[in-house]
């Protein structure tokens, strides 16, 4: 028993030595949001509803970019694991090429959604603050791309500290940014000086913070990048066709994945919305400490994905299915203990986040409908990151349609408004379908360790391994 124990504990350690910062990162990246909304929050139930709004309609379309970028993680920790870091360093630049060209085609889309919010039923009172954020928030969309690709890089590097710092220091940055942007100067001390001149710009303002601390963020990160040791032909920076083209071709469904999973968060949002302002503020409370829980999942899912895909470059398949078993336990633990924290406490966890009685009444109950798709919602996280380690990417994106969509959302609006039980039954059928795609990628990936792995680069170009 000692023996065989031994490979799953070095594992187990392996994977929180990589799970533990990309958590914690990512953990910085969602506690960007949840300063906004509370701060948010502190300035009126119109202004919190309307950020919730509209943040949730930008990561739909953000996460697609971001998703998009996510093709470069096997790609990259793949290459590092077969011993090939000239090719894993020159997708990095295929990384900001294609971040780029992201930028040019669906950042202008950002700047029309808005025009739809009247005729999906949008309480009239949250859509000026909410085309207001949107505006401010649209040019983020280059830096978060480029922070996918710089994580992808760091991550199957094995150095995250960059990303680590990079998030301590935005967040702080963000927190002093939200208050006197949302609220005004006039609610620091006296001692503040010229601070205290900034007028309260509400959700404008949370936007803007958030825009500046994302260029920060990616500042941060490449900065940590030039002290890595670089390999001879790092200088090649310019694009690489049949390469941008393979980390395009597999991040794609990464991309479609990533929209269909947060847009149906987004059309709930919307949903919720047509519920009045106090049932959208409560569905924003109980979406920003779900999503704050769920990257802890991501964290070990993406360090799955990076150590899966270390193993299947090295041509290690028991290896592979090892990393892959772990994470699943690892995931479903941690998720279990922000379920428990969700039952226990929703009443503080509520309060913290806002003032609002009205708000209170919705969101204490729904917070318990939160911690049931806890467990759910880490499994298909880490079933995403261990799919994407093999290099498997569509079936995840057709799960998730297929979970979402067409079981998911129509649970939702019968239970939601046919069956009144407003945004409690909203939040009942993305727990169903959430539970439907977990089950689907734990399946597909026993099916698919039942045969050897094979690296990308072998499948799309036979000679690409040596390049």
């Amino acid at each position: 028993m000692s023996s065989e124990s031994k490979p799953i504990r070095r594992e187990l350690s392996g994977l929180a030595k990589l799970a533990l910062p990309i958590a914690v990162a990512q953990a910085g990246q969602s506690m960007m949001g949840m300063v906004d909304t509370a701060v948010a929050g502190r300035a009126g139930t119109e202004v919190l509803g309307a950020v919730g709004l509209a943040n949730a309609i930008f990561f739909a379309i953000g996460s697609f970019g971001l998703g998009a970028m996510m093709g470069l993680d096997p790609l990259i920790s793949q290459a590092i694991g077969s011993g090939h870091g000239q090719r894993a360093r020159r997708l990095l630049w295929q990384g900001v090429w294609l971040a780029t060209l992201l930028f040019a085609l669906i950042g202008p889309l950002l700047l029309l959604l808005p025009q739809g919010m009247s005729l999906i039923g949008v309480d009239p009172s949250l859509i000026p603050e909410a085309r207001a954020y949107l505006l401010w928030r649209a040019p983020s969309f280059l830096p978060l791309c480029l922070y996918g690709a710089l994580r992808s890089y760091l991550q199957g590097r094995g150095r995250t500290a960059p990303v680590v710092w990079a998030a301590v220091i935005a967040n702080l940055f963000n927190l002093g940014a939200d208050v006197i942007l949302v609220l005004g100067g006039s609610v620091l001390p006296e001692w503040a000086g010229p601070l205290r001149s900034f007028p309260a710009m509400g959700a404008s303002g949370a936007a803007i913070a958030t825009t500046l601390c994302s260029i920060l963020q990616v500042g941060i990160m490449a900065f940590g990048i030039r002290f890595l040791e670089t390999p001879a032909d790092a200088a090649r920076r310019r694009p690489r066709w049949p390469e941008l083209r393979e980390s395009f071709r597999v991040g794609l469904p990464i991309g479609l994945h990533l929209l269909a999973e947060v847009g149906v968060f987004a059309l709930s949002g919307m949903l919720a919305a047509r519920l009045g302002q106090a049932s959208m503020a409560a569905h924003q409370v109980a979406l920003t400490y779900g999503s704050l829980a769920f990257t802890f999942a991501l964290g070990i899912g993406n360090a799955a994905s990076t150590r899966v895909g270390w193993a299947v470059g090295r041509g290690d398949d028991s290896g592979a299915r090892r990393s892959a078993w772990v994470a699943f336990g690892a995931g479903v633990t941690v998720m279990t203990l922000s379920a428990a924290v969700f039952l226990i406490v929703p009443n503080g966890l509520v309060r913290l986040m806002t003032n609002q009685p009205e708000v209170w009444a919705v969101a204490v109950p729904l917070m318990l409908v939160a911690a049931v798709f806890q467990i759910a919602d880490g499994v298909q996280g880490v079933g995403a990151g261990v799919l994407r380690g093999v290099g498997d990417t569509r079936f995840t994106f057709v799960a998730n349609l297929i979970g979402h969509y067409l079981v998911g959302l129509p649970i939702a609006l019968w239970l939601g408004f046919s069956m009144g039980w407003g945004v409690h039954g909203i939040w009942w059928g993305l727990c169903t379908g959430l539970f439907v795609v977990a089950i689907a990628l734990v399946l597909r990936f026993r099916s698919l360790g039942k045969r050897p792995f094979v690296a990308l680069a072998a499948r799309s170009q036979p000679g690409a391994a040596a390049a």
